[in-house]
């Protein structure tokens, strides 16, 4: 019998590292060719990896939540024979289960990260354990890290020899009960897509100096022509929101500015500029914030745009939408609908260096031709790299963009 690695293969993209999310198998488990070992994580999407050879599961290398480096051994699984070492199989992606860079509450992360227990032969006395760590809560972990003890020298008791807060007290002599510090009353670890949008957020907002411009746009018009075009239902069911018309203003705006649909590399000091405005709609999931990407905008129609936006947020907070569909935004909208508030200060989605947030829609009295009338009015807060965007520039690009919504006509015009 031979012990063969499977490592973590590249997933491409220029990625370094990916963070364990969950083990499928356990030591002693049998698997065969493509049996899916574990999933990891990397910028946008999850990757599951899969056995190349068939075999018995030997050994595990890290735990959920741990950080891997390409190449490094994950597992080690016993075949018969000596085969020699085969690249790792191809891996899959997928959206991570079931919800960047704009805000975003955050989801319930694993309450637990525990590893998973050893298979029914073996019998874990002193402190249970996969492989020499022994089986134990985070909570758990970090209280006998407090007290100094070392939870491979403590019995447990709970499933599996797991060790338990009974077994600290033990431990510390008196079997005094333990009692729950008065705060945090929870601790959850962050992990997972979680943890990729606090890292993500975090780069933004301390690398990128940015600059928040706000305008009212009066978006009478423009909602009188949206009713009147969703006044007739449609066979496949779509309907207009206020998405596909921002995106061609973008679109527009973006052409006569091309340096705001663009790329800053900072260790590069370039800028790169694209033709295409490719657009990233933030988007929410169960999971966290998302931002799937509708690809060459400027090609598609007003309705096209609204079915290519519905198709996203649905894959998306399905678990569906396809590494392709995750990347490679130019330019980013945020909107959180009726819940938008009058102003926010949206996070650019980095390597950006501009995005347009979309406050909610209300009506609000407005000083027109000698008196107050109702008019339908929406705030556009958004966010440009300071760096590579002036005010005035900022500002241009709003006032533009304010100016094609207020005469929606203009969106429908070719330029002369």
């Amino acid at each position: 019998m031979t012990l063969f690695p499977v490592r973590l293969p590249d997933v491409g993209e220029g990625v370094a590292e990916a963070e364990l999310v969950e083990w499928f198998v356990r030591v002693g488990d049998e698997v065969t060719p493509d049996s899916v070992l574990a999933e990891v994580l990397t910028d946008k999407a999850t990757v599951e990896i899969s056995s190349p050879v068939a075999g018995v599961v030997a050994s595990l290398h890290g735990e959920p939540g741990d950080r891997l480096a390409v190449g490094s051994e994950m597992v080690e699984i016993e075949v018969a024979g000596a085969p020699a070492e085969a690249a790792p199989a191809p891996p899959t992606s997928s959206l991570p289960p079931a919800p960047p860079p704009p805000p975003a509450p955050p989801p319930a992360a694993p309450a637990s990260a525990a590893p998973l227990p050893p298979p029914a032969s073996q019998s874990p006395s002193v402190g249970g354990s996969v492989g020499s760590r022994p089986l134990a809560a985070p909570t758990v972990r970090q209280r006998a890290r407090a007290l100094g003890i070392d939870l491979a020298a403590v019995a447990g008791t709970g499933p599996d020899g797991r060790v338990v807060h009974a077994d600290l007290d033990r431990r510390l002599g008196g079997g005094r009960p333990h009692s729950a510090p008065a705060a945090p009353v929870r601790v959850e670890p962050v992990r997972g897509l979680r943890r990729r949008i606090a890292e993500r957020l975090t780069s933004s907002w301390t690398e990128i100096p940015h600059i928040t411009y706000v305008e009212a746009v009066d978006a009478t018009e423009l909602e009188g022509l949206r009713t009147e075009l969703n006044r007739r239902p449609r066979a496949d069911g779509v309907r207009l929101s206020l998405l596909p018309f921002v995106i061609r203003a973008i679109v527009v705006a973006a052409a006569e500015q091309p340096r705001l649909n663009a790329h800053y590399d900072a260790g590069a000091t370039s800028l790169s500029m694209f033709d295409a405005v490719h657009v990233g709609i933030a988007t929410q999931t169960p999971e966290g914030l998302v931002v799937p990407v509708v690809h060459d905008a400027g090609t598609l129609g007003l309705w096209e745009l609204a079915a290519e936006i519905t198709r996203l947020a649905a894959a998306s907070r399905e678990g569906r939408a396809t590494r392709a569909e995750l990347t490679g935004s130019t330019i980013t909208i945020t909107s959180l609908g009726a819940l938008g508030g009058i102003v926010t200060t949206p996070i650019i989605n980095q390597p950006e260096v501009a995005i347009v947030g979309v406050n909610k829609l209300e009506i609000r009295p407005v000083w027109m031709h000698g008196a107050f009338v109702p008019r339908t009015m929406v705030n556009l807060s958004s966010s440009f790299d300071h760096r590579i965007v002036d005010g005035w520039d900022a500002a241009t690009f709003v006032q533009r963009i304010r100016g094609l919504l207020e005469h929606p006509a203009q969106l429908f015009i070719e330029p002369g």
